[in-house]
């Protein structure tokens, strides 16, 4: 854990130093514009209950992402699982009007269920028909895309606006915010504690960790692989789908239009891949990345830096943190050898996970 903590710090610190240097050479005033990204992301009460909401369906893809990849499972299809959740709670949201204590469970489990459904298909096909989940889940993707944008032009199309778009569900379906903040972000933090506790504290989660670690292992160890498969595939587009649910509930549109959830289905696959699947390490990475995505247009406003500058800034993090993890953990262990060493010649005790995992 230790040695995950120290290379994700050393990542996002040489990407931050890196992208100043870059702004400095292009001729951008670089401190200024690393600081009205900040000013715009965490250094107001505004900009942080709006980072915060923005990082609530990052977490939950991230976690989705997580959670396949982690089981050798691979799911990429996060952004059609994202899609069909949040167009399965626009229609829930839009024909059913029931109090909220009610409506608002219904539309999570909706979300839930239909996004768990749609991974399944690739799941299915990869059991029965032995496909390929790679290429089904990206497959997938584009039937979400198109669908949902048939439903926006077509059936569900509000004809007042301007755009492609449904009319707001229900307000009864709306989450409540608390005090200017968007309670999607604790859903998505309990979500996480939930998973947490899955992966580290049962057997399922074991046999899991098991499958991402050697497949083959795991058989012999009397694994059921095809059954583990499903399980996974399905949490892991339930996750998906939820995060769906939360750019619907939650936010100010409570609409589905054209455009929505953006690159959150390829951030989360991003942010699983740069905290090496760790739960923990998606959650803080999850919120590293809103921070940048939500700053990033003060500092275009502020600064006339594009605010694509922050993909820039999130593609050299990823860069850092996944190409140095290695070096990173032969040099901690050589350091910690070397302490040890130094204990025993001293007569002293080595100390007992002194920088471990």
């Amino acid at each position: 854990m230790k040695k995950n903590i120290l290379t994700g710090i050393l990542g996002i610190v040489s990407a931050l130093v890196v992208g100043l240097i870059i702004l400095f050479i292009q001729g951008y005033p670089a401190v200024e514009s690393y600081r009205q990204l900040f000013n715009y992301s965490i250094l107001s009460r505004f900009s942080f209950f709006s980072t915060l909401a923005k990082a609530a369906p990052l977490i939950l893809t991230g976690l989705s992402a997580a959670v396949g990849f982690g089981s050798n499972v691979v799911n990429l299809g996060q952004v059609g699982q994202l899609l069909i959740g949040a167009m399965s709670v626009t229609v829930v949201g839009l024909f059913i009007n029931l109090p909220a204590v009610i409506m608002i469970p219904i539309l999570l489990l909706t979300a839930v269920i239909s996004g768990a459904l749609y991974s399944g298909l690739a799941a299915y096909l990869r059991v029965k028909f032995n496909m390929d989940e790679f290429i089904t889940t990206l497959m997938l993707n584009f039937v979400a895309q198109y669908f949902t944008l048939y439903l926006i032009t077509g059936p569900l199309i509000d004809k007042e606006m301007n755009s492609p778009m449904t009319q707001q569900i229900n307000s009864s379906g709306w989450l409540p915010m608390l005090n200017s903040l968007e309670t999607t972000i604790f859903i998505s933090i309990i979500i996480s504690l939930l998973i947490y506790f899955i992966w580290h504290n049962t057997k399922m989660g074991y046999e899991w960790k098991v499958m991402g670690s050697n497949n083959t292992f795991a058989l012999f160890g009397g694994v059921k692989i095809d059954k583990n498969y499903v399980r996974v595939m399905l949490i892991s587009g339930a996750l998906a789908g939820l995060a769906g649910a939360m750019l619907i509930m939650g936010g100010l549109q409570h609409r589905f239009l054209k455009g929505i959830g953006a690159n959150y289905g390829w951030d989360g696959v991003m942010t699983a891949v740069v905290a090496n699947n760790s739960i923990i390490g998606t959650v803080i990475y999850g919120l590293f990345f809103a921070v940048l995505q939500t700053g990033s247009m003060g500092m275009e406003l502020e600064t006339a830096v594009p605010s694509e500058f922050v993909l820039i800034l999130q593609a050299i993090t990823v860069l850092f943190v996944v190409a140095s993890r290695k070096s990173a953990y032969l040099l901690l262990n050589k350091m910690s050898i070397i302490l040890k060493i130094r204990q025993l010649r001293s007569g002293g005790e080595p100390e007992e996970n002194e920088l471990d995992d």
